[in-house]
C-alpha cells in the first residue's frame, strides 16, 4: 500500500508460472554463455570488432497480459492505470533476445558483464494487443584497457510509430590499463555517488532475498548473480544482488504514484546509471531532487541508482 509516499508493498510469491514466456530470452542467455566459453582472451584486447555493428530486426506478438499484470504489481504499479498499455520499463523481455544477438562475436568476457546504465525515451503509448517491432544496433565500443563500454540502442515500434527508445550501456571488466603514475590515477577509486542530503523520498521498498528470482521469472533474464546465492559469493557479493532495470521499473512507478498522481503517461526520458550493486534483501528508498532520481538507503547515503528525468507536459 502507499501511506505518505512510502511504498509498503507486500511480497509476491515467485511467479514460476510465467517462465514459459521467457524461451527467447532463456534462449539468448544460452547463446551468449556458449559464446563466452569459446572465448580465450588475454586480458585488456583491443577488440576486432566493427562499430557501429549491423542493424537487427524483429517482429514478436503481443506479451502474455497475466504477464504483463503481474510484472505492473510486482514493480509497484496499478495494472489498471494502464488501461491496455504495456509499461515501457518491461522492454527487456521483449527486447534482451535481440539485444543480446548484437553482441554475437564480440571479443569480450561477456559472463563478466554489468549493466552500467540505460536510457529511455518514451515517444508515444504501447499498445498492449499489438505486435512488436524491433530493431537493435551496438553503437559503440569504448576500450580503455580496464573496461569495454558497449552502447546498444534498441527501438520498439507499434503500426509503423517508433514508440521506445533504449539505450543500455554495458561494462566489462578487463583488468589492464597503463603502467607507471598515469596508470596508478586512472585505477584510483571514484568517490561513491550520494542520495543528496536535501532530496525528497518518495518512496521505499522492502526487497526480500527472492526478489532476484521474482523479477528473473518475470522477465527472463536468469543471470544466476542474481538468484543464486553461492554463485553471487563468487563474483563477490555477500548474497546475490538485484537487477539493474528491476531498480528502475521499481522507481519509475515511485514517480508515477507520488509526482503524477498516478498518470503513467507523465515521464518523457529517464537516464540513469546503476552506481551499487544493491544486495538482497534490502529497505531502500527512492528520492527525487529536482529532475534527479536516486534509491539509497538514506539522504546522505551511498546510491544504487541516480540519474535525471523529463515529464511531458501534456499527456
Amino acid at each position: 500500500m502507499v501511506r505518505d509516499g512510502f511504498d509498503a508493498e507486500a511480497p509476491m510469491s515467485v511467479p514460476l508460472r510465467h517462465v514459459v514466456h521467457q524461451g527467447p530470452v532463456l534462449a539468448a542467455i544460452g547463446r551468449a554463455g556458449l559464446s563466452a566459453l569459446r572465448q580465450r582472451l588475454p586480458i585488456g584486447r583491443a577488440p576486432a570488432a566493427v562499430v557501429p555493428g549491423p542493424t537487427l530486426t524483429a517482429t514478436l506478438p503481443p506479451r502474455d497480459p497475466a504477464l504483463v499484470r503481474d510484472y505492473i504489481r510486482w514493480t509497484g504499479g496499478d495494472p489498471a492505470a494502464y488501461k491496455g498499455r504495456l509499461p515501457p520499463h518491461l522492454f527487456p523481455q521483449w527486447g534482451f533476445p535481440l539485444q543480446g544477438r548484437t553482441l554475437a562475436g564480440i571479443p569480450y568476457p561477456l559472463t563478466r558483464v554489468l549493466n552500467g546504465g540505460c536510457k529511455l525515451t518514451i515517444h508515444a503509448d504501447l499498445p498492449a494487443d499489438r505486435p512488436l517491432d524491433l530493431e537493435a544496433r551496438l553503437e559503440s565500443i569504448d576500450d580503455d584497457g580496464r573496461r569495454a563500454v558497449l552502447r546498444q540502442r534498441l527501438v520498439t515500434r507499434i503500426d509503423g510509430v517508433d514508440r521506445l527508445t533504449a539505450e543500455f550501456f554495458a561494462i566489462v571488466p578487463l583488468g589492464g590499463g597503463d603502467k607507471g603514475a598515469k596508470g596508478a590515477k586512472r585505477k584510483a577509486k571514484k568517490p561513491a555517488t550520494l542520495v543528496p542530503r536535501i532530496a525528497r523520498e518518495i518512496g521505499w521498498w522492502r526487497l526480500d532475498d527472492q526478489a532476484g528470482l521474482t523479477f528473473a521469472c518475470l522477465t527472463g533474464d536468469f543471470n544466476p548473480v542474481h538468484w543464486v546465492p553461492a554463485y553471487a559469493r563468487a563474483a563477490g557479493f555477500r548474497h546475490t544482488i538485484l537487477h539493474g532495470f528491476a531498480t528502475l521499473a521499481r522507481t519509475l512507478e515511485s514517480m508515477n504514484r507520488v509526482l503524477w498522481a498516478g498518470d503513467t503517461r507523465r515521464v518523457g526520458s529517464i537516464d540513469v546509471r546503476f552506481t551499487k550493486p544493491l544486495v538482497l534483501p534490502a529497505r531502500v528508498g527512492c528520492y527525487v531532487h529536482g529532475d534527479e532520481v536516486f534509491v539509497g538507503d538514506a539522504p546522505g547515503a551511498p546510491a544504487y541508482l541516480a540519474g535525471r528525468f523529463t515529464a511531458k507536459e501534456d499527456a
